[in-house]
């Protein structure tokens, strides 16, 4: 008998073990919460149906480890396994109908209707065409729901410009993996170079843990709750910010600016709603892969966990609030370390069936949720695509990520860089925040932000002043106090290491 009466024993998908991060993912799903990573690029022009879906299909081709589906297996296995696949199971991209609402709908979806794993590949594609405002259309309780609220008028000259929606399933795969699959689909569609810029270039140094550092042992401040809103889920807003300055020579990154805003902003909120004073520990996720054709495909960043006091969180010590945080973020991405730490690489050990390890991960990830970090704060840092789709579709001006904000954190702070601009999304579970608490979230981020930047005097906000409604709101109003950051000229940001996780 030859080879040939066996064609599907020959065509069988190789099977691939998840990893740490997947396997640990994979325990914790919930439904209410999808983990989601979303991220929408916005280009200036129009785009082809049948070009894209042809240069994305081939794209998926020149990185295979993104074709991937979740193998069947029964309850005793050791493992979960990936089945890597030749061709997708699904079509990934989609052309929604466009209206004013195209938008929010596609925010909507992003955060509600996770790709499934059991087919290949656990992405989605949305092109969302004559999309209108940028800031302002945010998610919404439910597809098609309208809002009559005014939103913004779009930037000038870009009425018509159309967004690309990529939904991400956080088991599989994260959000620089899949935007360098994205950088592939844009060369093979538009026919010009995408590849990365060079990174930063850094003198060689040996951190030094600075004394003083607040232990991570000590329980961490939760995100006082703010108005929670009665559907699951996690809600969503998105802004752009100028990037903040920093002087000639600082020790410290874009990073630590962001890193400091972010808490300061969660230091201000749990002051307003009355929380004592606690720690804050926020998590960094830390990407250290090359950013070219050969970038390992999946999830690829490890995670740390920067400390702070709350003596020191006073907006009035800027400066050397600034290089405290510097010096322990370098020395934390120095530090070798397992991507979720060595708990969790013994806790995936496959020394007993996978469903007895996902009872006991479950179990210990509830116990230990009273030490889980205050919030994430994922810097993409500046795109390093160009992520040119050609003449006519032109070449993305904004690019925005966010990232999955499950209890008990139930806030995530994440940011990119595009053409000398921040893009900020803050993401939240419903179950914490309602969406005027977003808007106030992001007036206080703004604020800080500008704060940090040392070259300026800024009059730090008041409780009083600073607090907007509780209704959900659809403006990109600046902050009521402080100077606004409007006449700030953007800078370049040079710290592309932290990653969405």
């Amino acid at each position: 008998m030859t080879a040939v009466d066996h064609p599907a024993r020959d065509a069988a998908p190789r099977r691939i073990p998840f990893p740490v991060v997947d396997e640990v993912a994979r325990h914790c799903l919930q439904e209410e919460e999808p983990e989601t990573v979303h991220i929408e690029v916005h280009l200036p022009g129009r785009l082809d149906p049948g070009r894209l879906r042809t240069a994305f299909a081939e794209a998926l081709r020149r990185h295979p480890r993104i074709l991937v589906r979740e193998a069947p297996g029964r309850w005793y296995r050791r493992r979960y396994e990936w089945e890597l696949t030749a061709e997708p199971d699904v079509e990934m991209v989609s052309f929604p109908a466009p209206g004013p609402d195209a938008l929010r709908n596609a925010r909507t979806r992003a955060l509600t209707a996770v790709p499934p794993l059991s087919a290949s590949p656990p992405i989605r594609l949305e092109v969302v065409e004559g999309a209108g405002p940028v800031e302002g259309s945010e998610a919404t309780d439910a597809v098609g729901a309208h809002t009559a609220a005014a939103v913004p008028r779009p930037r000038e000259g870009h009425a018509d410009h159309t967004v690309l929606f990529l939904t991400i399933n956080h088991t599989a795969l994260d959000g620089p993996a899949c935007l360098r699959v994205l950088a592939t689909a844009a060369e093979l569609y538009g026919g010009r170079d995408n590849s990365p810029a060079a990174p930063p270039v850094r003198p060689p140094e040996t951190p030094q843990p600075e004394a003083g550092t607040p232990s991570n042992w000590a329980r961490p401040a939760r995100v006082a709750p703010g108005t929670p809103e009665p559907s699951p889920g996690n809600g969503m807003l998105v802004c752009e910010l100028p990037l903040p300055h920093r002087p000639k020579g600082s020790p410290y990154t874009v990073n630590d600016q962001l890193m400091v805003a972010t808490a300061l902003t969660l230091a201000h909120w749990n002051r307003e709603h009355g929380e004592p004073p606690r720690p804050l520990r926020i998590t960094m996720p830390v990407d250290d892969r090359p950013r070219d054709t050969t970038m390992p495909i999946g999830n690829g960043t490890r995670l740390v966990e920067v400390p702070f006091s709350p003596e020191e969180l006073d907006p009035a010590d800027l400066p050397g609030l600034l290089r405290r945080t510097a010096a322990r973020t370098r020395a934390l991405k120095s530090l070798p370390r397992p991507q979720l730490g060595r708990g969790a690489a013994l806790l995936t050990a496959p020394v007993t069936p996978v469903a007895w390890r996902a009872a006991l991960t479950r179990g210990l990830r509830r116990a230990a949720a009273p030490w889980t970090s205050t919030t994430l704060l994922s810097n993409i840092g500046r795109i390093p695509y160009p992520l040119d789709f050609g003449e006519e579709a032109g070449r993305a001006y904004a690019v925005w990520f966010s990232a999955p904000a499950r209890m008990p954190r139930g806030l995530t702070v994440t940011t990119a860089s595009t053409a000398g601009r921040l893009h900020l999304a803050l993401r939240w579970s419903r179950a914490l925040l309602s969406h005027g608490d977003g808007a106030h979230l992001r007036d206080l981020f703004e604020h800080y932000l500008h704060t940090t930047d040392t070259t300026k005097s800024t009059t730090r906000p008041t409780t009083e002043t600073t607090k907007s409604t509780t209704g959900p709101t659809t403006d990109t109003a600046k902050p009521t106090t402080g100077p606004t950051t409007d006449s700030a000229k953007p800078t370049t940001m040079t710290e592309p290491t932290e990653t969405t996780g």
